[in-house]
């Protein structure tokens, strides 16, 4: 009994501080305590206790309790009460729940979860917010609920605003939501916070599918998260991988994904309890936290010209792994935290992806400072936004980076990175499309370099050339052209290479996850390649939408490499790989997610490798069965 009480003071504690916008706990510290509490006292009414008793303002009933979500951190658990059901998966946003009432078609009034029976009047903080519409298209009744977040860059505009009004800087994206939405005064400052809606209530809509609930979402003007629909584990695998990285990667905080029974029938079957949706879960990531020490910051160099931090830091072992360097994201976030040598930082790991800066937890007396030249070719550096741009076309590391993204996405193998920097040098390569000018004479004057190497590499640069429209579209390195926003606007109908050199803003802006400014950034980028794509179907490339790309595959969005005995062409097998939405490397790194192989014991470079990084070995056969072959 004593150690339930203290279970239950803790509880109470840090549910209260995580909704006051000041956790002192992680998440999963805080899951753990309430499963402690459950085996000692599975009846314990805390455990059913929904948000936090903390309210400061006006207190407005929900009329449906907003309830919280059962959650796991294991695949087999979620697998289990997925059973034979369809999943649809989205990004677990890490903000603040808020319920949207519309009367009419007009916005009444917003709350916050508060305790789930009762949250707080926000209405004059999230009329500030942009993703939040006034008037809906239709006059109707209807309740939206959704998460109230901050992304990266305007968490950096909110710090330099906060600062001028003289207070206090705010310490992370996580914490200032509730910390907005809980001021009485300077409430426009909530203009810098966003809005994506995932739940709807009307007596005056039918849907029969959870991603139609999302659809109906949108076409009613509200932002809302990408939605992928699962058949089975291994894309629910591929969403988890890349959860992860958006977790690492992203403009905003995600703590998981959200899963959902696709069949809204079945929601109405299963039904709910006190505290939880049964045909929803939550999976979330069991991240290790450590505090290490800065000894240096270095910047390289992107193919956009974007200088990206990394603070190397002192060794520390987090998630099983020993960690040396971490990503630091963009300049803001190292001006907004004034990071420098000899700052003690917490970092986390979760799961396989690269550690993140979390916060400063003793800062040094050094001096910050930022570069004023490129580390790469030392022109002078601009300052736009959170970013730090070197604009020099000519920059060796944005040439080189751009080039190496082009081999790794279209699939040229045997041509690394050494030997590229190498034909760089020697002036044989300049450019993307001077890639495909190379003779088997400059090729002979590389080191090590031999007669046959030279005939494969000639002839891995000639079949790149045969290749679908979705991966030569995403090699290019066009602004907001990652896979699968390029594989979204080939579905769209945008299927020759003709459609695509004529797109325009009001097309992509039809398109899901293209709003204004990323279609213009699409846009414009994509202009500036003309002249490469052309010179390119000069040289003889030839593609077409490939509909084996378009369907959900478990290779969609991965990397993989392939060595040693086969059944097939290696040419054929990359065809089979690529169709199905996957990159073909031409050697392991801890980017790659398969080696294909038959052989199950080698003394290649590649299966070492593969084995040291932990990468999945897979045959054939097994390649095949994952695709459904």
């Amino acid at each position: 009994m004593k150690r339930i009480k203290e279970l239950e003071r803790s509880i109470i504690k840090h549910k209260d501080l995580y909704y006051q916008g000041r956790p002192e706990i992680s998440d999963f510290e805080y899951d753990a305590l309430e499963q402690e509490l459950r085996e000692l006292d599975a009846e314990n009414p805390l455990l059913q206790m929904v948000g936090s008793q903390y309210l400061s303002g006006e207190k407005i009933p929900h009329e449906r309790k907003m309830l919280s979500l059962n959650k796991t951190y294991k695949l087999p658990e979620l697998l289990r009460w997925m059973d034979t059901h369809q999943l649809v998966s989205t990004f677990k946003i890490d903000g603040s729940s808020c319920s949207l009432v519309y009367r009419q078609g007009i916005l009444q009034v917003a709350k916050t979860r508060g305790d789930g029976k009762f949250g707080e009047n926000i209405t004059n903080k999230i009329l500030f917010l942009d993703q939040v519409p006034k008037n809906l298209p239709e006059v109707i009744d209807i309740e939206v609920r959704g998460e109230v977040f901050c992304r990266e860059k305007e968490f950096f505009n909110l710090s330099e605003q906060m600062q001028k009004l003289g207070l206090e800087k705010p310490n992370s994206q996580r914490n200032i939501v509730a910390g907005l939405l809980g001021r009485k005064d300077q409430i426009e400052l909530a203009s810098f916070l966003s809005f994506q809606a995932f739940e709807i209530f009307s007596d005056d809509l039918v849907f029969n599918s959870e991603d139609q609930k999302f659809a109906i979402l949108k076409n009613m003007g509200f932002e809302t998260p990408d939605v992928k629909i699962h058949q089975g584990e291994s894309d629910i695998k591929v969403a988890l991988d890349q959860a992860q990285r958006f977790m690492s990667e992203g403009n905003y905080l995600i703590d998981g994904l959200v899963f959902t029974l696709r069949d809204v029938a079945t929601h109405e079957e299963l039904g709910e309890t006190a505290h939880h949706p049964r045909y929803k879960m939550a999976f979330k990531f069991q991240g290790e936290e450590k505090i290490t020490t800065i000894n240096s910051l270095s910047w390289q160099v992107s193919r956009n010209g974007i200088l990206t931090p990394v603070a190397n830091v002192e060794a520390v072992e987090v998630s099983g792994a020993v960690v040396s360097r971490v990503t630091l994201h963009n300049y803001g976030l190292v001006k907004q935290h004034q990071l420098k040598a000899g700052d003690k930082i917490r970092i986390v790991r979760s799961g396989e992806v690269i550690p993140k800066f979390l916060a400063v937890e003793d800062s040094s007396p050094n001096p910050f400072t930022i570069p004023e030249k490129c580390p790469s070719c030392d022109s002078v550096i601009a300052e736009e936004d959170i970013r730090l741009l070197c604009k020099n076309e000519n920059c060796p590391d944005k040439v080189l980076d751009d080039i190496l993204n082009f081999i790794k996405k279209i699939g040229i193998e045997d041509l690394s990175s050494k030997r590229l920097q190498e034909l760089i040098k020697a002036g044989f390569v300049k450019d993307i499309a001077s890639l495909f000018e190379i003779k088997k004479e400059q090729l002979l004057n590389l080191n090590k370099v031999k007669e046959k190497l030279a005939d494969k590499l000639i002839k891995n640069i000639e079949q790149a050339k045969r290749t679908d429209l979705v991966t030569f579209l995403s090699a290019l390195g066009i602004s907001g052209g990652a896979y699968n926003k390029c594989e979204k606007i080939v579905q769209a109908g945008f299927d020759s290479m003709e459609k695509i050199l004529n797109l325009s803003k009001e097309d992509l802006m039809g398109i899901e996850s293209f709003a204004e400014k990323s279609s213009l950034d699409f846009i414009n980028s994509l202009q500036a390649k003309h002249s490469l794509i052309k010179k390119l179907i000069t040289y003889g490339f030839h593609f077409e939408a490939n509909p084996e790309a378009q369907k959900t595959s478990a290779l969609s969005g991965k990397r993989v490499c392939i060595t040693g005995t086969l059944s097939m062409k290696r040419s054929e097998l990359e065809k089979i790989v690529k169709s199905h939405g996957a990159t073909v490397q031409s050697s392991v790194s801890k980017e790659t997610s398969f080696l294909i192989t038959n052989d199950m014991v080698s003394t290649s470079s590649k299966f070492k490798k593969a084995q040291a990084l932990n990468i999945s070995i897979i045959n054939e056969t097994k390649l095949f069965e994952l695709l459904g072959e």
